[in-house]
């Protein structure tokens, strides 16, 4: 099958690493992809180095109408079948570039806002192509409060690297003193872009509020708050701003536990990371995060924008370590069922439904 994956991002975040994830599934599965995105963009160069073919765009002014007109021929030549949407506006270019085309068009939607129209919102994801993927029950929800209908919508959560082995205590301390951190100190860790809805801010005041023994919290990622909040916080040597990782698996790795206090929230992928190495994760009540965090079992929900909340989670987190490394294993179960292997099987079950209910194969 001949797909290709449009992405409109110029930074390599969740929706990007997924988009990475599914296409390296497809690869394995031998169907033949091209991954269409902003030129020069951190997602055109990591699916570079990976092997896999990009096609660079431009989206201002004119620029952009002669990207809709080079991205139609590439689908009529190549003949494409199906064409999946990332991100909104990717949906928006995917249906100018396919329109009359005998081509299945998927999107994906991972937000949890709305916008200011509905009606633009609905016909967005209702006339312009033919199935919408969205990574929650809570954002299928949405979609279909907004009008869309339910036979169009599948659930299909983010898809994670499950790894089998993870390091032993002997390794795990080793990594822990490569960042300057004993066994006696209680890890706290956050990954994500540094945005609003993402409430970094939120882990910082609660981490303040705490006051715990050999305490540290490290907070990973980059973007528009970073900068203003390193400022702020400057003075607690205990907290650590990390910048961009490319891979996040080791940092998670010196973890005790891993926060995640946002605002707004499709699934929450670097939740699931945790999970799957081990680590309990106290969530906002928000969004899918409450689908795949259980209270008491692999983590702890709370109120978002909290922070007197957070902290009484994270105090009662650290007041049992034993219990920490018991829930560590349940989180481990949880993520089996959130796969790239699983994530890359229901999409083409998706592509392939649609294909046949709307008779384009």
């Amino acid at each position: 099958m001949q797909i290709a994956h449009i992405d409109t991002g110029k930074d390599l975040r969740g929706g990007q690493w997924q988009l990475l994830t599914l296409a390296r599934g497809l690869r394995e599965r031998g169907h033949e992809q091209v991954i269409v995105c902003q030129r020069h963009s951190e997602l055109e160069r990591r699916a570079s180095i990976e092997g896999f073919r990009t096609q660079g765009m431009a989206l201002s002014g004119m620029a952009r109408l002669g990207t809709i007109r080079r991205l139609r021929d590439v689908l009529h030549r190549e003949e494409v079948r199906v064409i999946h949407a990332h991100d909104g506006r990717g949906q928006t270019v995917a249906w100018l570039a396919s329109c009359g085309l005998n081509i299945c068009r998927v999107a994906s939607r991972r937000v949890t806002f709305l916008p200011r129209s509905l009606l633009l919102h609905r016909l967005k994801y209702d006339r312009t192509c033919h199935g919408v993927i969205a990574v929650s029950v809570y954002v299928r929800n949405l979609l279909i409060k907004s009008g869309i209908p339910a036979l169009k919508i599948a659930v299909i959560p983010d898809g994670i690297d499950f790894p089998e082995k993870l390091p032993n205590p002997s390794e795990k301390l080793l990594l822990r003193r490569s960042w300057q951190f004993s066994s006696e100190d209680f890890v706290i860790g956050h990954a994500g872009a540094f945005t609003a809805e993402k409430g970094q801010e939120t882990a910082i005041q609660a981490f303040q509020l705490l006051k715990l023994p050999h305490s540290r919290l490290l907070l990973a990622g980059d973007g528009p708050t970073r900068t203003q909040l390193e400022n702020r916080y400057a003075a607690d040597g205990r907290i650590r701003f990390l910048g961009h990782l490319a891979d996040i698996s080791p940092f998670i790795d010196t973890l005790d536990l891993f926060v995640m206090p946002s605002r707004s929230e499709g699934l929450g992928s670097s939740a699931l990371v945790a999970l799957s190495r081990g680590v309990p994760v106290i969530a906002t009540r928000t969004g899918g995060l409450p689908e795949i965090i259980e209270e008491g079992v692999n983590g702890w929900l709370v109120y978002p924008s909290s922070p007197r909340d957070l902290a009484e989670a994270i105090r009662h987190a650290a007041s049992g370590l034993a219990r920490l490394r018991e829930m560590g294993e349940r989180a481990r179960d949880k993520a089996r069922q959130f796969t790239g292997d699983i994530m890359t099987e229901r999409t083409v079950d998706f592509y392939q439904e649609l294909m046949k209910r709307f008779h384009l194969q």
